[in-house]
């Protein structure tokens, strides 16, 4: 570890600083610098293809702007960063920097171009989008996958493994530990869906989101269209109706379905932490390991819990960003600024706590003879079963003689037998009772697994 990442305030940075390593070329300031002046090139290169105002450039010239972006480095941010500091504007200082790369070449005439008609918000909001979208695609959704095959793996080898399933934190019925990871997969299924097909939305509409530049210096172009064309061009879908911001309604929609996300994989670590304080499931040994520094047979479940609270400090940012972003007091307030640059702490503790869970999946299986005990020590969760048989066979009170055998007890094998041999009944019926057991008494849940693992 270096000593930046020991002084460093925030893990992301420090304890974890490997683990988000990938969004950095996203979510950083460097990133951000460099996504501006992409902006900033593509826009000049489109009003010289697409608006007859600027002069049409040479492929030389073309491929030298192109350039300026490949071969972009933390030298360039770095000038960047001096200009802001001059300047005390971000934006005006990837302006600047952009004019002076074009002086002494072909392109000097064209510096008066730059950033022609456009808020910086244009920029911003169009740089912080493409980063959305290059960052979901590129490091978000591979992550998430990662997790889902994972998952997917341990629900169809555990498809028709049984397990005692609570409600209320009281036995209830029989489930297979299976078709439990199912409904978490199907569950997450559906956001990863959500994520994939989320298209971000920017805008070129200035000041006050009306074209008023644009409009007066060019009024022979048809704006709106080319708005259009140029954010398609990139990937994302124009925002039309905004003021000095494009409203955040879009990107909260993301950040909602990541909350989402985040909340299911909470409600997953939690259930998975107390199958392994019941014994129900095993974590596999590292020696090299120490799960107390006072107790020697502990093996914590470190990767869930560690997941637990990186998916709680994401949301929590999720939740505020959401709060936060849809009130801007009239045209705008530069608060939402700095919350912006925010996105990848929230980007940061998500991918922490999803390669914890990935570490931990990999650590774990069932313990059958514990699950099995389990289940037989709780004769009792066969009641609903029992009670539905002698419904369908006409028995009246059906759910009352259940009742009294079962209520607040704990019935074993041999007592729910007898009580079935006790039975006026015909032969079939006391048969289907007799059937019954907590490691049978499965309904469809093993179809269930295979089905959603489908889907």
């Amino acid at each position: 570890m270096s000593d930046y990442e020991l002084f460093a305030l925030s893990p992301l940075d420090g304890r974890y600083a490997r683990t988000v390593d990938s969004l950095r070329e996203y979510m950083s300031e460097y990133a951000l610098f460099r996504d501006r002046v992409g902006v900033e090139i593509a826009y000049l290169r489109a009003l010289s293809q697409h608006t007859g105002l600027v002069r049409k450039l040479t492929a030389a010239e073309d491929q030298f702007l192109l350039s300026i972006l490949e071969l972009f480095s933390t030298g360039a941010a770095q000038r960047i960063q001096m200009l802001e500091r001059e300047t005390r504007h971000d934006v005006k200082a990837v302006e600047y920097f952009l004019r002076e790369r074009f002086e002494n070449t072909t392109l000097q005439d064209l510096a008066s171009w730059l950033h022609f008609g456009l808020t910086s918000e244009d920029v911003n909001q169009t740089a912080i989008a493409f980063a959305l979208l290059e960052s979901r695609d590129v490091v978000i959704l591979p992550e998430l996958d990662k997790v889902l095959t994972r998952l997917k793996q341990l629900a169809q080898t555990n498809a028709a493994t049984p397990m005692l399933a609570r409600t209320h934190g009281q036995p209830a019925v029989p489930t297979t530990l299976g078709k439990e990871l199912a409904n978490y997969y199907a569950r997450l299924r559906v956001q990863y869906t959500r994520l994939r097909s989320h298209k971000f939305t920017a805008k070129l509409t200035g000041a006050v989101g009306n074209f008023n530049a644009l409009a007066a210096a060019a009024p022979k172009v048809d704006w709106l269209t080319f708005h259009t064309q140029f954010l398609d061009s990139l990937g994302l879908a124009p925002s039309l109706h905004n003021t000095q911001l494009m409203p955040y309604d879009n990107w909260i929609q993301y950040f909602d379905a990541l909350r989402l996300t985040n909340s299911i994989l909470l409600d997953f670590v939690q259930d998975l932490w107390r199958y392994i304080s019941d014994d129900w499931l095993r974590q596999k040994v590292e020696q090299v390991q120490v799960g107390s520094s006072t107790m020697p047979q502990k093996v914590n479940p470190i990767d869930f819990e560690n997941a637990e609270g990186n998916l709680g400090l994401a949301n929590a940012l999720w939740e505020f960003f959401a709060r936060k972003l849809p009130v801007s007091r009239l045209q705008r307030d530069l608060s939402d600024s700095t919350t912006r640059r925010t996105f990848g702490v929230a980007f940061g503790h998500s991918l922490v706590a999803w390669q914890s869970i990935l570490h931990g999946l990999d650590k774990i299986e069932p313990d059958p003879e514990n699950l099995r005990a389990a289940l037989e020590a709780h004769w009792e969760i066969i009641a609903e079963g029992a009670q539905t048989i002698l419904r369908a066979a006409g028995v009246p009170d059906a759910y009352e003689q259940l009742k009294t055998l079962t209520r607040g007890k704990t019935l074993t094998r041999n007592a729910y037998l007898v009580w079935v041999d006790t039975l006026a009944l015909p032969d079939a019926v006391r048969e289907q009772l007799r059937a019954l057991s907590p490691t049978s008494y499965l309904g469809l849940a093993e179809q269930l697994t295979h089905k959603a693992l489908e889907e």
